[in-house]
């Protein structure tokens, strides 16, 4: 493991620690619900990041889902979900451990961090209605999560000097435009639906906001 991967997974493993405070894990502990949903979330990534797609080792692109995920449960809980999803894709041999480090820091810390930035300055600068809440920032914060963790690898790996940079821009950076599109949607029909059947599930929806208050 080069010093880079090893200071990307120190990295990774810091911000993981510092964000699960003891009242969030005796909630989770104390519902059985949430750790469904936590699980099973888990679970929902790992056909998402097996399948994919790529030339050349260590730039292969694949869906995230992590946008729908940290709406559904929020940040911290997210990146628990999304870390033992790759530590299981990584034990099964479908990811190299000496580049846990770099894919849990860009690929699940990166994605989730840009979702949470974005519901908060939606909350904080947007009208809260449930159109904002579905295009903002599941839609559009499901094609901002993949846009940052497509950059954030094609800057390590060319700085890295893994890859020349003609190869990243040719061969990765490329594809860059046709996964915005379906990764938003993809994120986008599951928090519709999600807030539509499901919002108790919702750790980020609050009917009551988004949808004002019931009539009498």
């Amino acid at each position: 493991m080069s010093d880079a991967e090893l200071t990307a997974l120190l990295l990774w493993l810091a911000v993981l620690l510092a964000s699960q405070h003891g009242s969030r894990w005796r909630q989770l502990l104390a519902t059985p619900l949430y750790q469904h949903l936590l699980l099973s979330a888990a679970l929902a990534l790992l056909p998402l990041w097996w399948l994919r797609a790529g030339l050349h080792a260590g730039l292969e692109v694949h869906f995230l889902g992590l946008t729908a995920l940290t709406l559904l449960l929020g940040w911290r809980l997210a990146l628990v979900a999304g870390s033992l999803a790759l530590l299981t894709l990584t034990a099964c041999g479908s990811e190299p451990w000496p580049l846990l480090g770099s894919h849990a820091l860009l690929g699940v810390l990166l994605p989730v961090l840009t979702t949470e930035l974005l519901f908060l300055a939606s909350w904080a600068w947007l009208a809260r209605h449930l159109f904002v809440y579905l295009f903002v920032v599941a839609f559009l914060g499901g094609a901002a999560a993949i846009s940052v963790k497509l950059l954030a690898t094609a800057l390590w790996m060319g700085m890295s000097g893994a890859y020349p940079w003609q190869i990243i821009a040719d061969d990765y950076l490329a594809i860059w435009p046709l996964l915005l599109f379906p990764e938003a949607l993809l994120n986008g029909m599951t928090m519709t639906l999600l807030a539509v059947y499901r919002p108790h599930w919702v750790y980020s929806f609050h009917d009551h906001v988004y949808l004002g208050p019931p009539r009498p």
